[in-house]
């Protein structure tokens, strides 16, 4: 379907602040990570702080809750990203930087081309899908809707 882009909305706990040495690893890839993200064919968008990178926001209760958002044109340009380009490596060392996060940390769902979703509307799709499973509303990469379905925010 034309028209349409795929949003994405994950959280992870960090195992300590994004200063600490615990977290060292992980903030010294971020550059090089957000810089394949901006590259990778099919992104978008992401949300970026005055610092370039999502990393610094805190839009939960929690300060340790990282928070990132970022746009894509179809579901195959973000599987790539995710799976098959340098942040694969990231994802691999995950437990390193990040706790076992009990409940739903990822979301997606289709918007309209154009449409830049808000940190609200991310977190509302997070807890809709923890709240009630998989829907054209908000899915994962496990259970698929495809963009024709897509419903209003």
């Amino acid at each position: 379907m034309t028209g349409v882009h795929l949003a994405q909305a994950n959280i992870a706990r960090m195992k300590g602040p994004l200063e600490s040495d615990v977290m060292s690893g992980f903030v010294a890839l971020l550059d090089k990570i957000n810089a394949v993200a901006d590259e990778s064919p099919g992104f978008v968008w992401r949300l970026k702080s005055d610092e370039g990178s999502a990393a610094y926001l805190r839009p939960y209760e929690d300060e340790r809750i990282l928070f990132n958002l970022s746009v894509w044109k179809t579901m195959d340009d973000l599987s790539a990203y995710v799976y098959r380009s340098a942040h694969a490596d990231a994802v691999r060392r995950r437990h390193e930087w990040f706790e076992i996060f009990e409940g739903v940390y990822a979301a997606l769902w289709w918007i309209p081309a154009g449409h830049l979703p808000s940190v609200e509307e991310a977190k509302n799709r997070l807890t809709y899908l923890a709240d009630h499973g998989p829907t054209p509303f908000a899915f994962t990469f496990k259970t698929l809707f495809p963009p024709d379905l897509v419903l209003p925010g």
